[in-house]
């Protein structure tokens, strides 16, 4: 019991020491973050992943009615063998993969730019049609890593009000 009264104490703590150095969560009302829904046009490659790495930031971000900005997207993946048998046989791959971005204004100030990394993999010892399906969900999975990174990181931006 007094364990949990403690606890409590020191979260309650801790939200009141955030409060008074400044700390304001990035979807608040007013945030600079909440202008930015729905007022930015995103570019990506005119390929799947591009696609899918577009599809899933407009999820995040909202569609541009009367966009304000360009969020300019840049990929690179590489196919990677993780796991191969004793024959050499290859058993697991890894999809790496890089987003570069860049948030633009429409007369062209740049409001932050960076790029995010990550990778997911799958296995490839089913058959072809398996492994190929395996691949392509790889592949989506990894898009939507990324722009889930390409939206945290645009949240911790000093964006102007």
């Amino acid at each position: 019991m007094s364990c949990d009264r403690t606890l409590r104490r020191s979260v309650l703590l801790s939200l009141l020491a955030l409060g008074a150095c400044g700390f304001t969560p990035a979807l608040a009302p007013g945030a600079p973050m909440l202008a930015l829904r729905g007022n930015l046009a995103v570019t990506a490659p005119e390929t799947v992943p591009g696609f899918a790495i577009r599809s899933r930031l407009i999820d995040r971000l909202g569609p541009a009615t009367s966009p304000t900005a360009t969020l300019a997207i840049s990929l690179d993946l590489a196919l990677d063998v993780a796991a191969q048998s004793q024959t050499g046989t290859t058993l697991r791959y890894n999809v790496v993969g890089a987003a570069g971005w860049q948030l633009v204004t429409l007369d062209g100030a740049v409001l932050g730019s960076g790029q995010v990394e990550g990778f997911t993999s799958y296995a490839a010892t089913g058959s072809t049609v398996a492994t190929q399906a395996a691949a392509t969900d790889a592949v989506g999975r990894l898009m939507i890593l990324l722009a889930d990174k390409v939206v945290s990181e645009i949240m911790l931006l000093d964006l102007p009000r």
